[in-house]
């Protein structure tokens, strides 16, 4: 009686080494997408954390939009920035 894995290799034939080589590459590429995943996850994270931080300008520019400010404090506090 042949074991599993002999009954398995026999069905084969010669060229049994091809399917190792094929489960090899499989889970090579497995692990090359989970890699890939989590490092496009890291960098959608590190996105949004720097587009979320708005710089000084932009909060200025928002302050004068809603009318916290007239035009001549936001021309001298703009000279003051740049």
């Amino acid at each position: 009686m042949y074991t599993y894995w002999e009954n398995c290799f026999w069905h084969m034939g010669n060229f049994w080494f091809l399917y190792v080589i094929g489960y090899i590459l499989f889970f090579i590429f497995l692990v090359y997408l989970i890699f890939f995943l989590i490092k496009k996850t890291s960098e959608k994270e590190s996105e949004w954390k720097y587009n979320k931080e708005k710089s000084s300008i932009d909060i200025l520019k928002e302050r004068y939009a809603k009318w916290e400010i007239d035009k001549k404090e936001f021309e001298q506090m703009k000279k003051d920035i740049i």
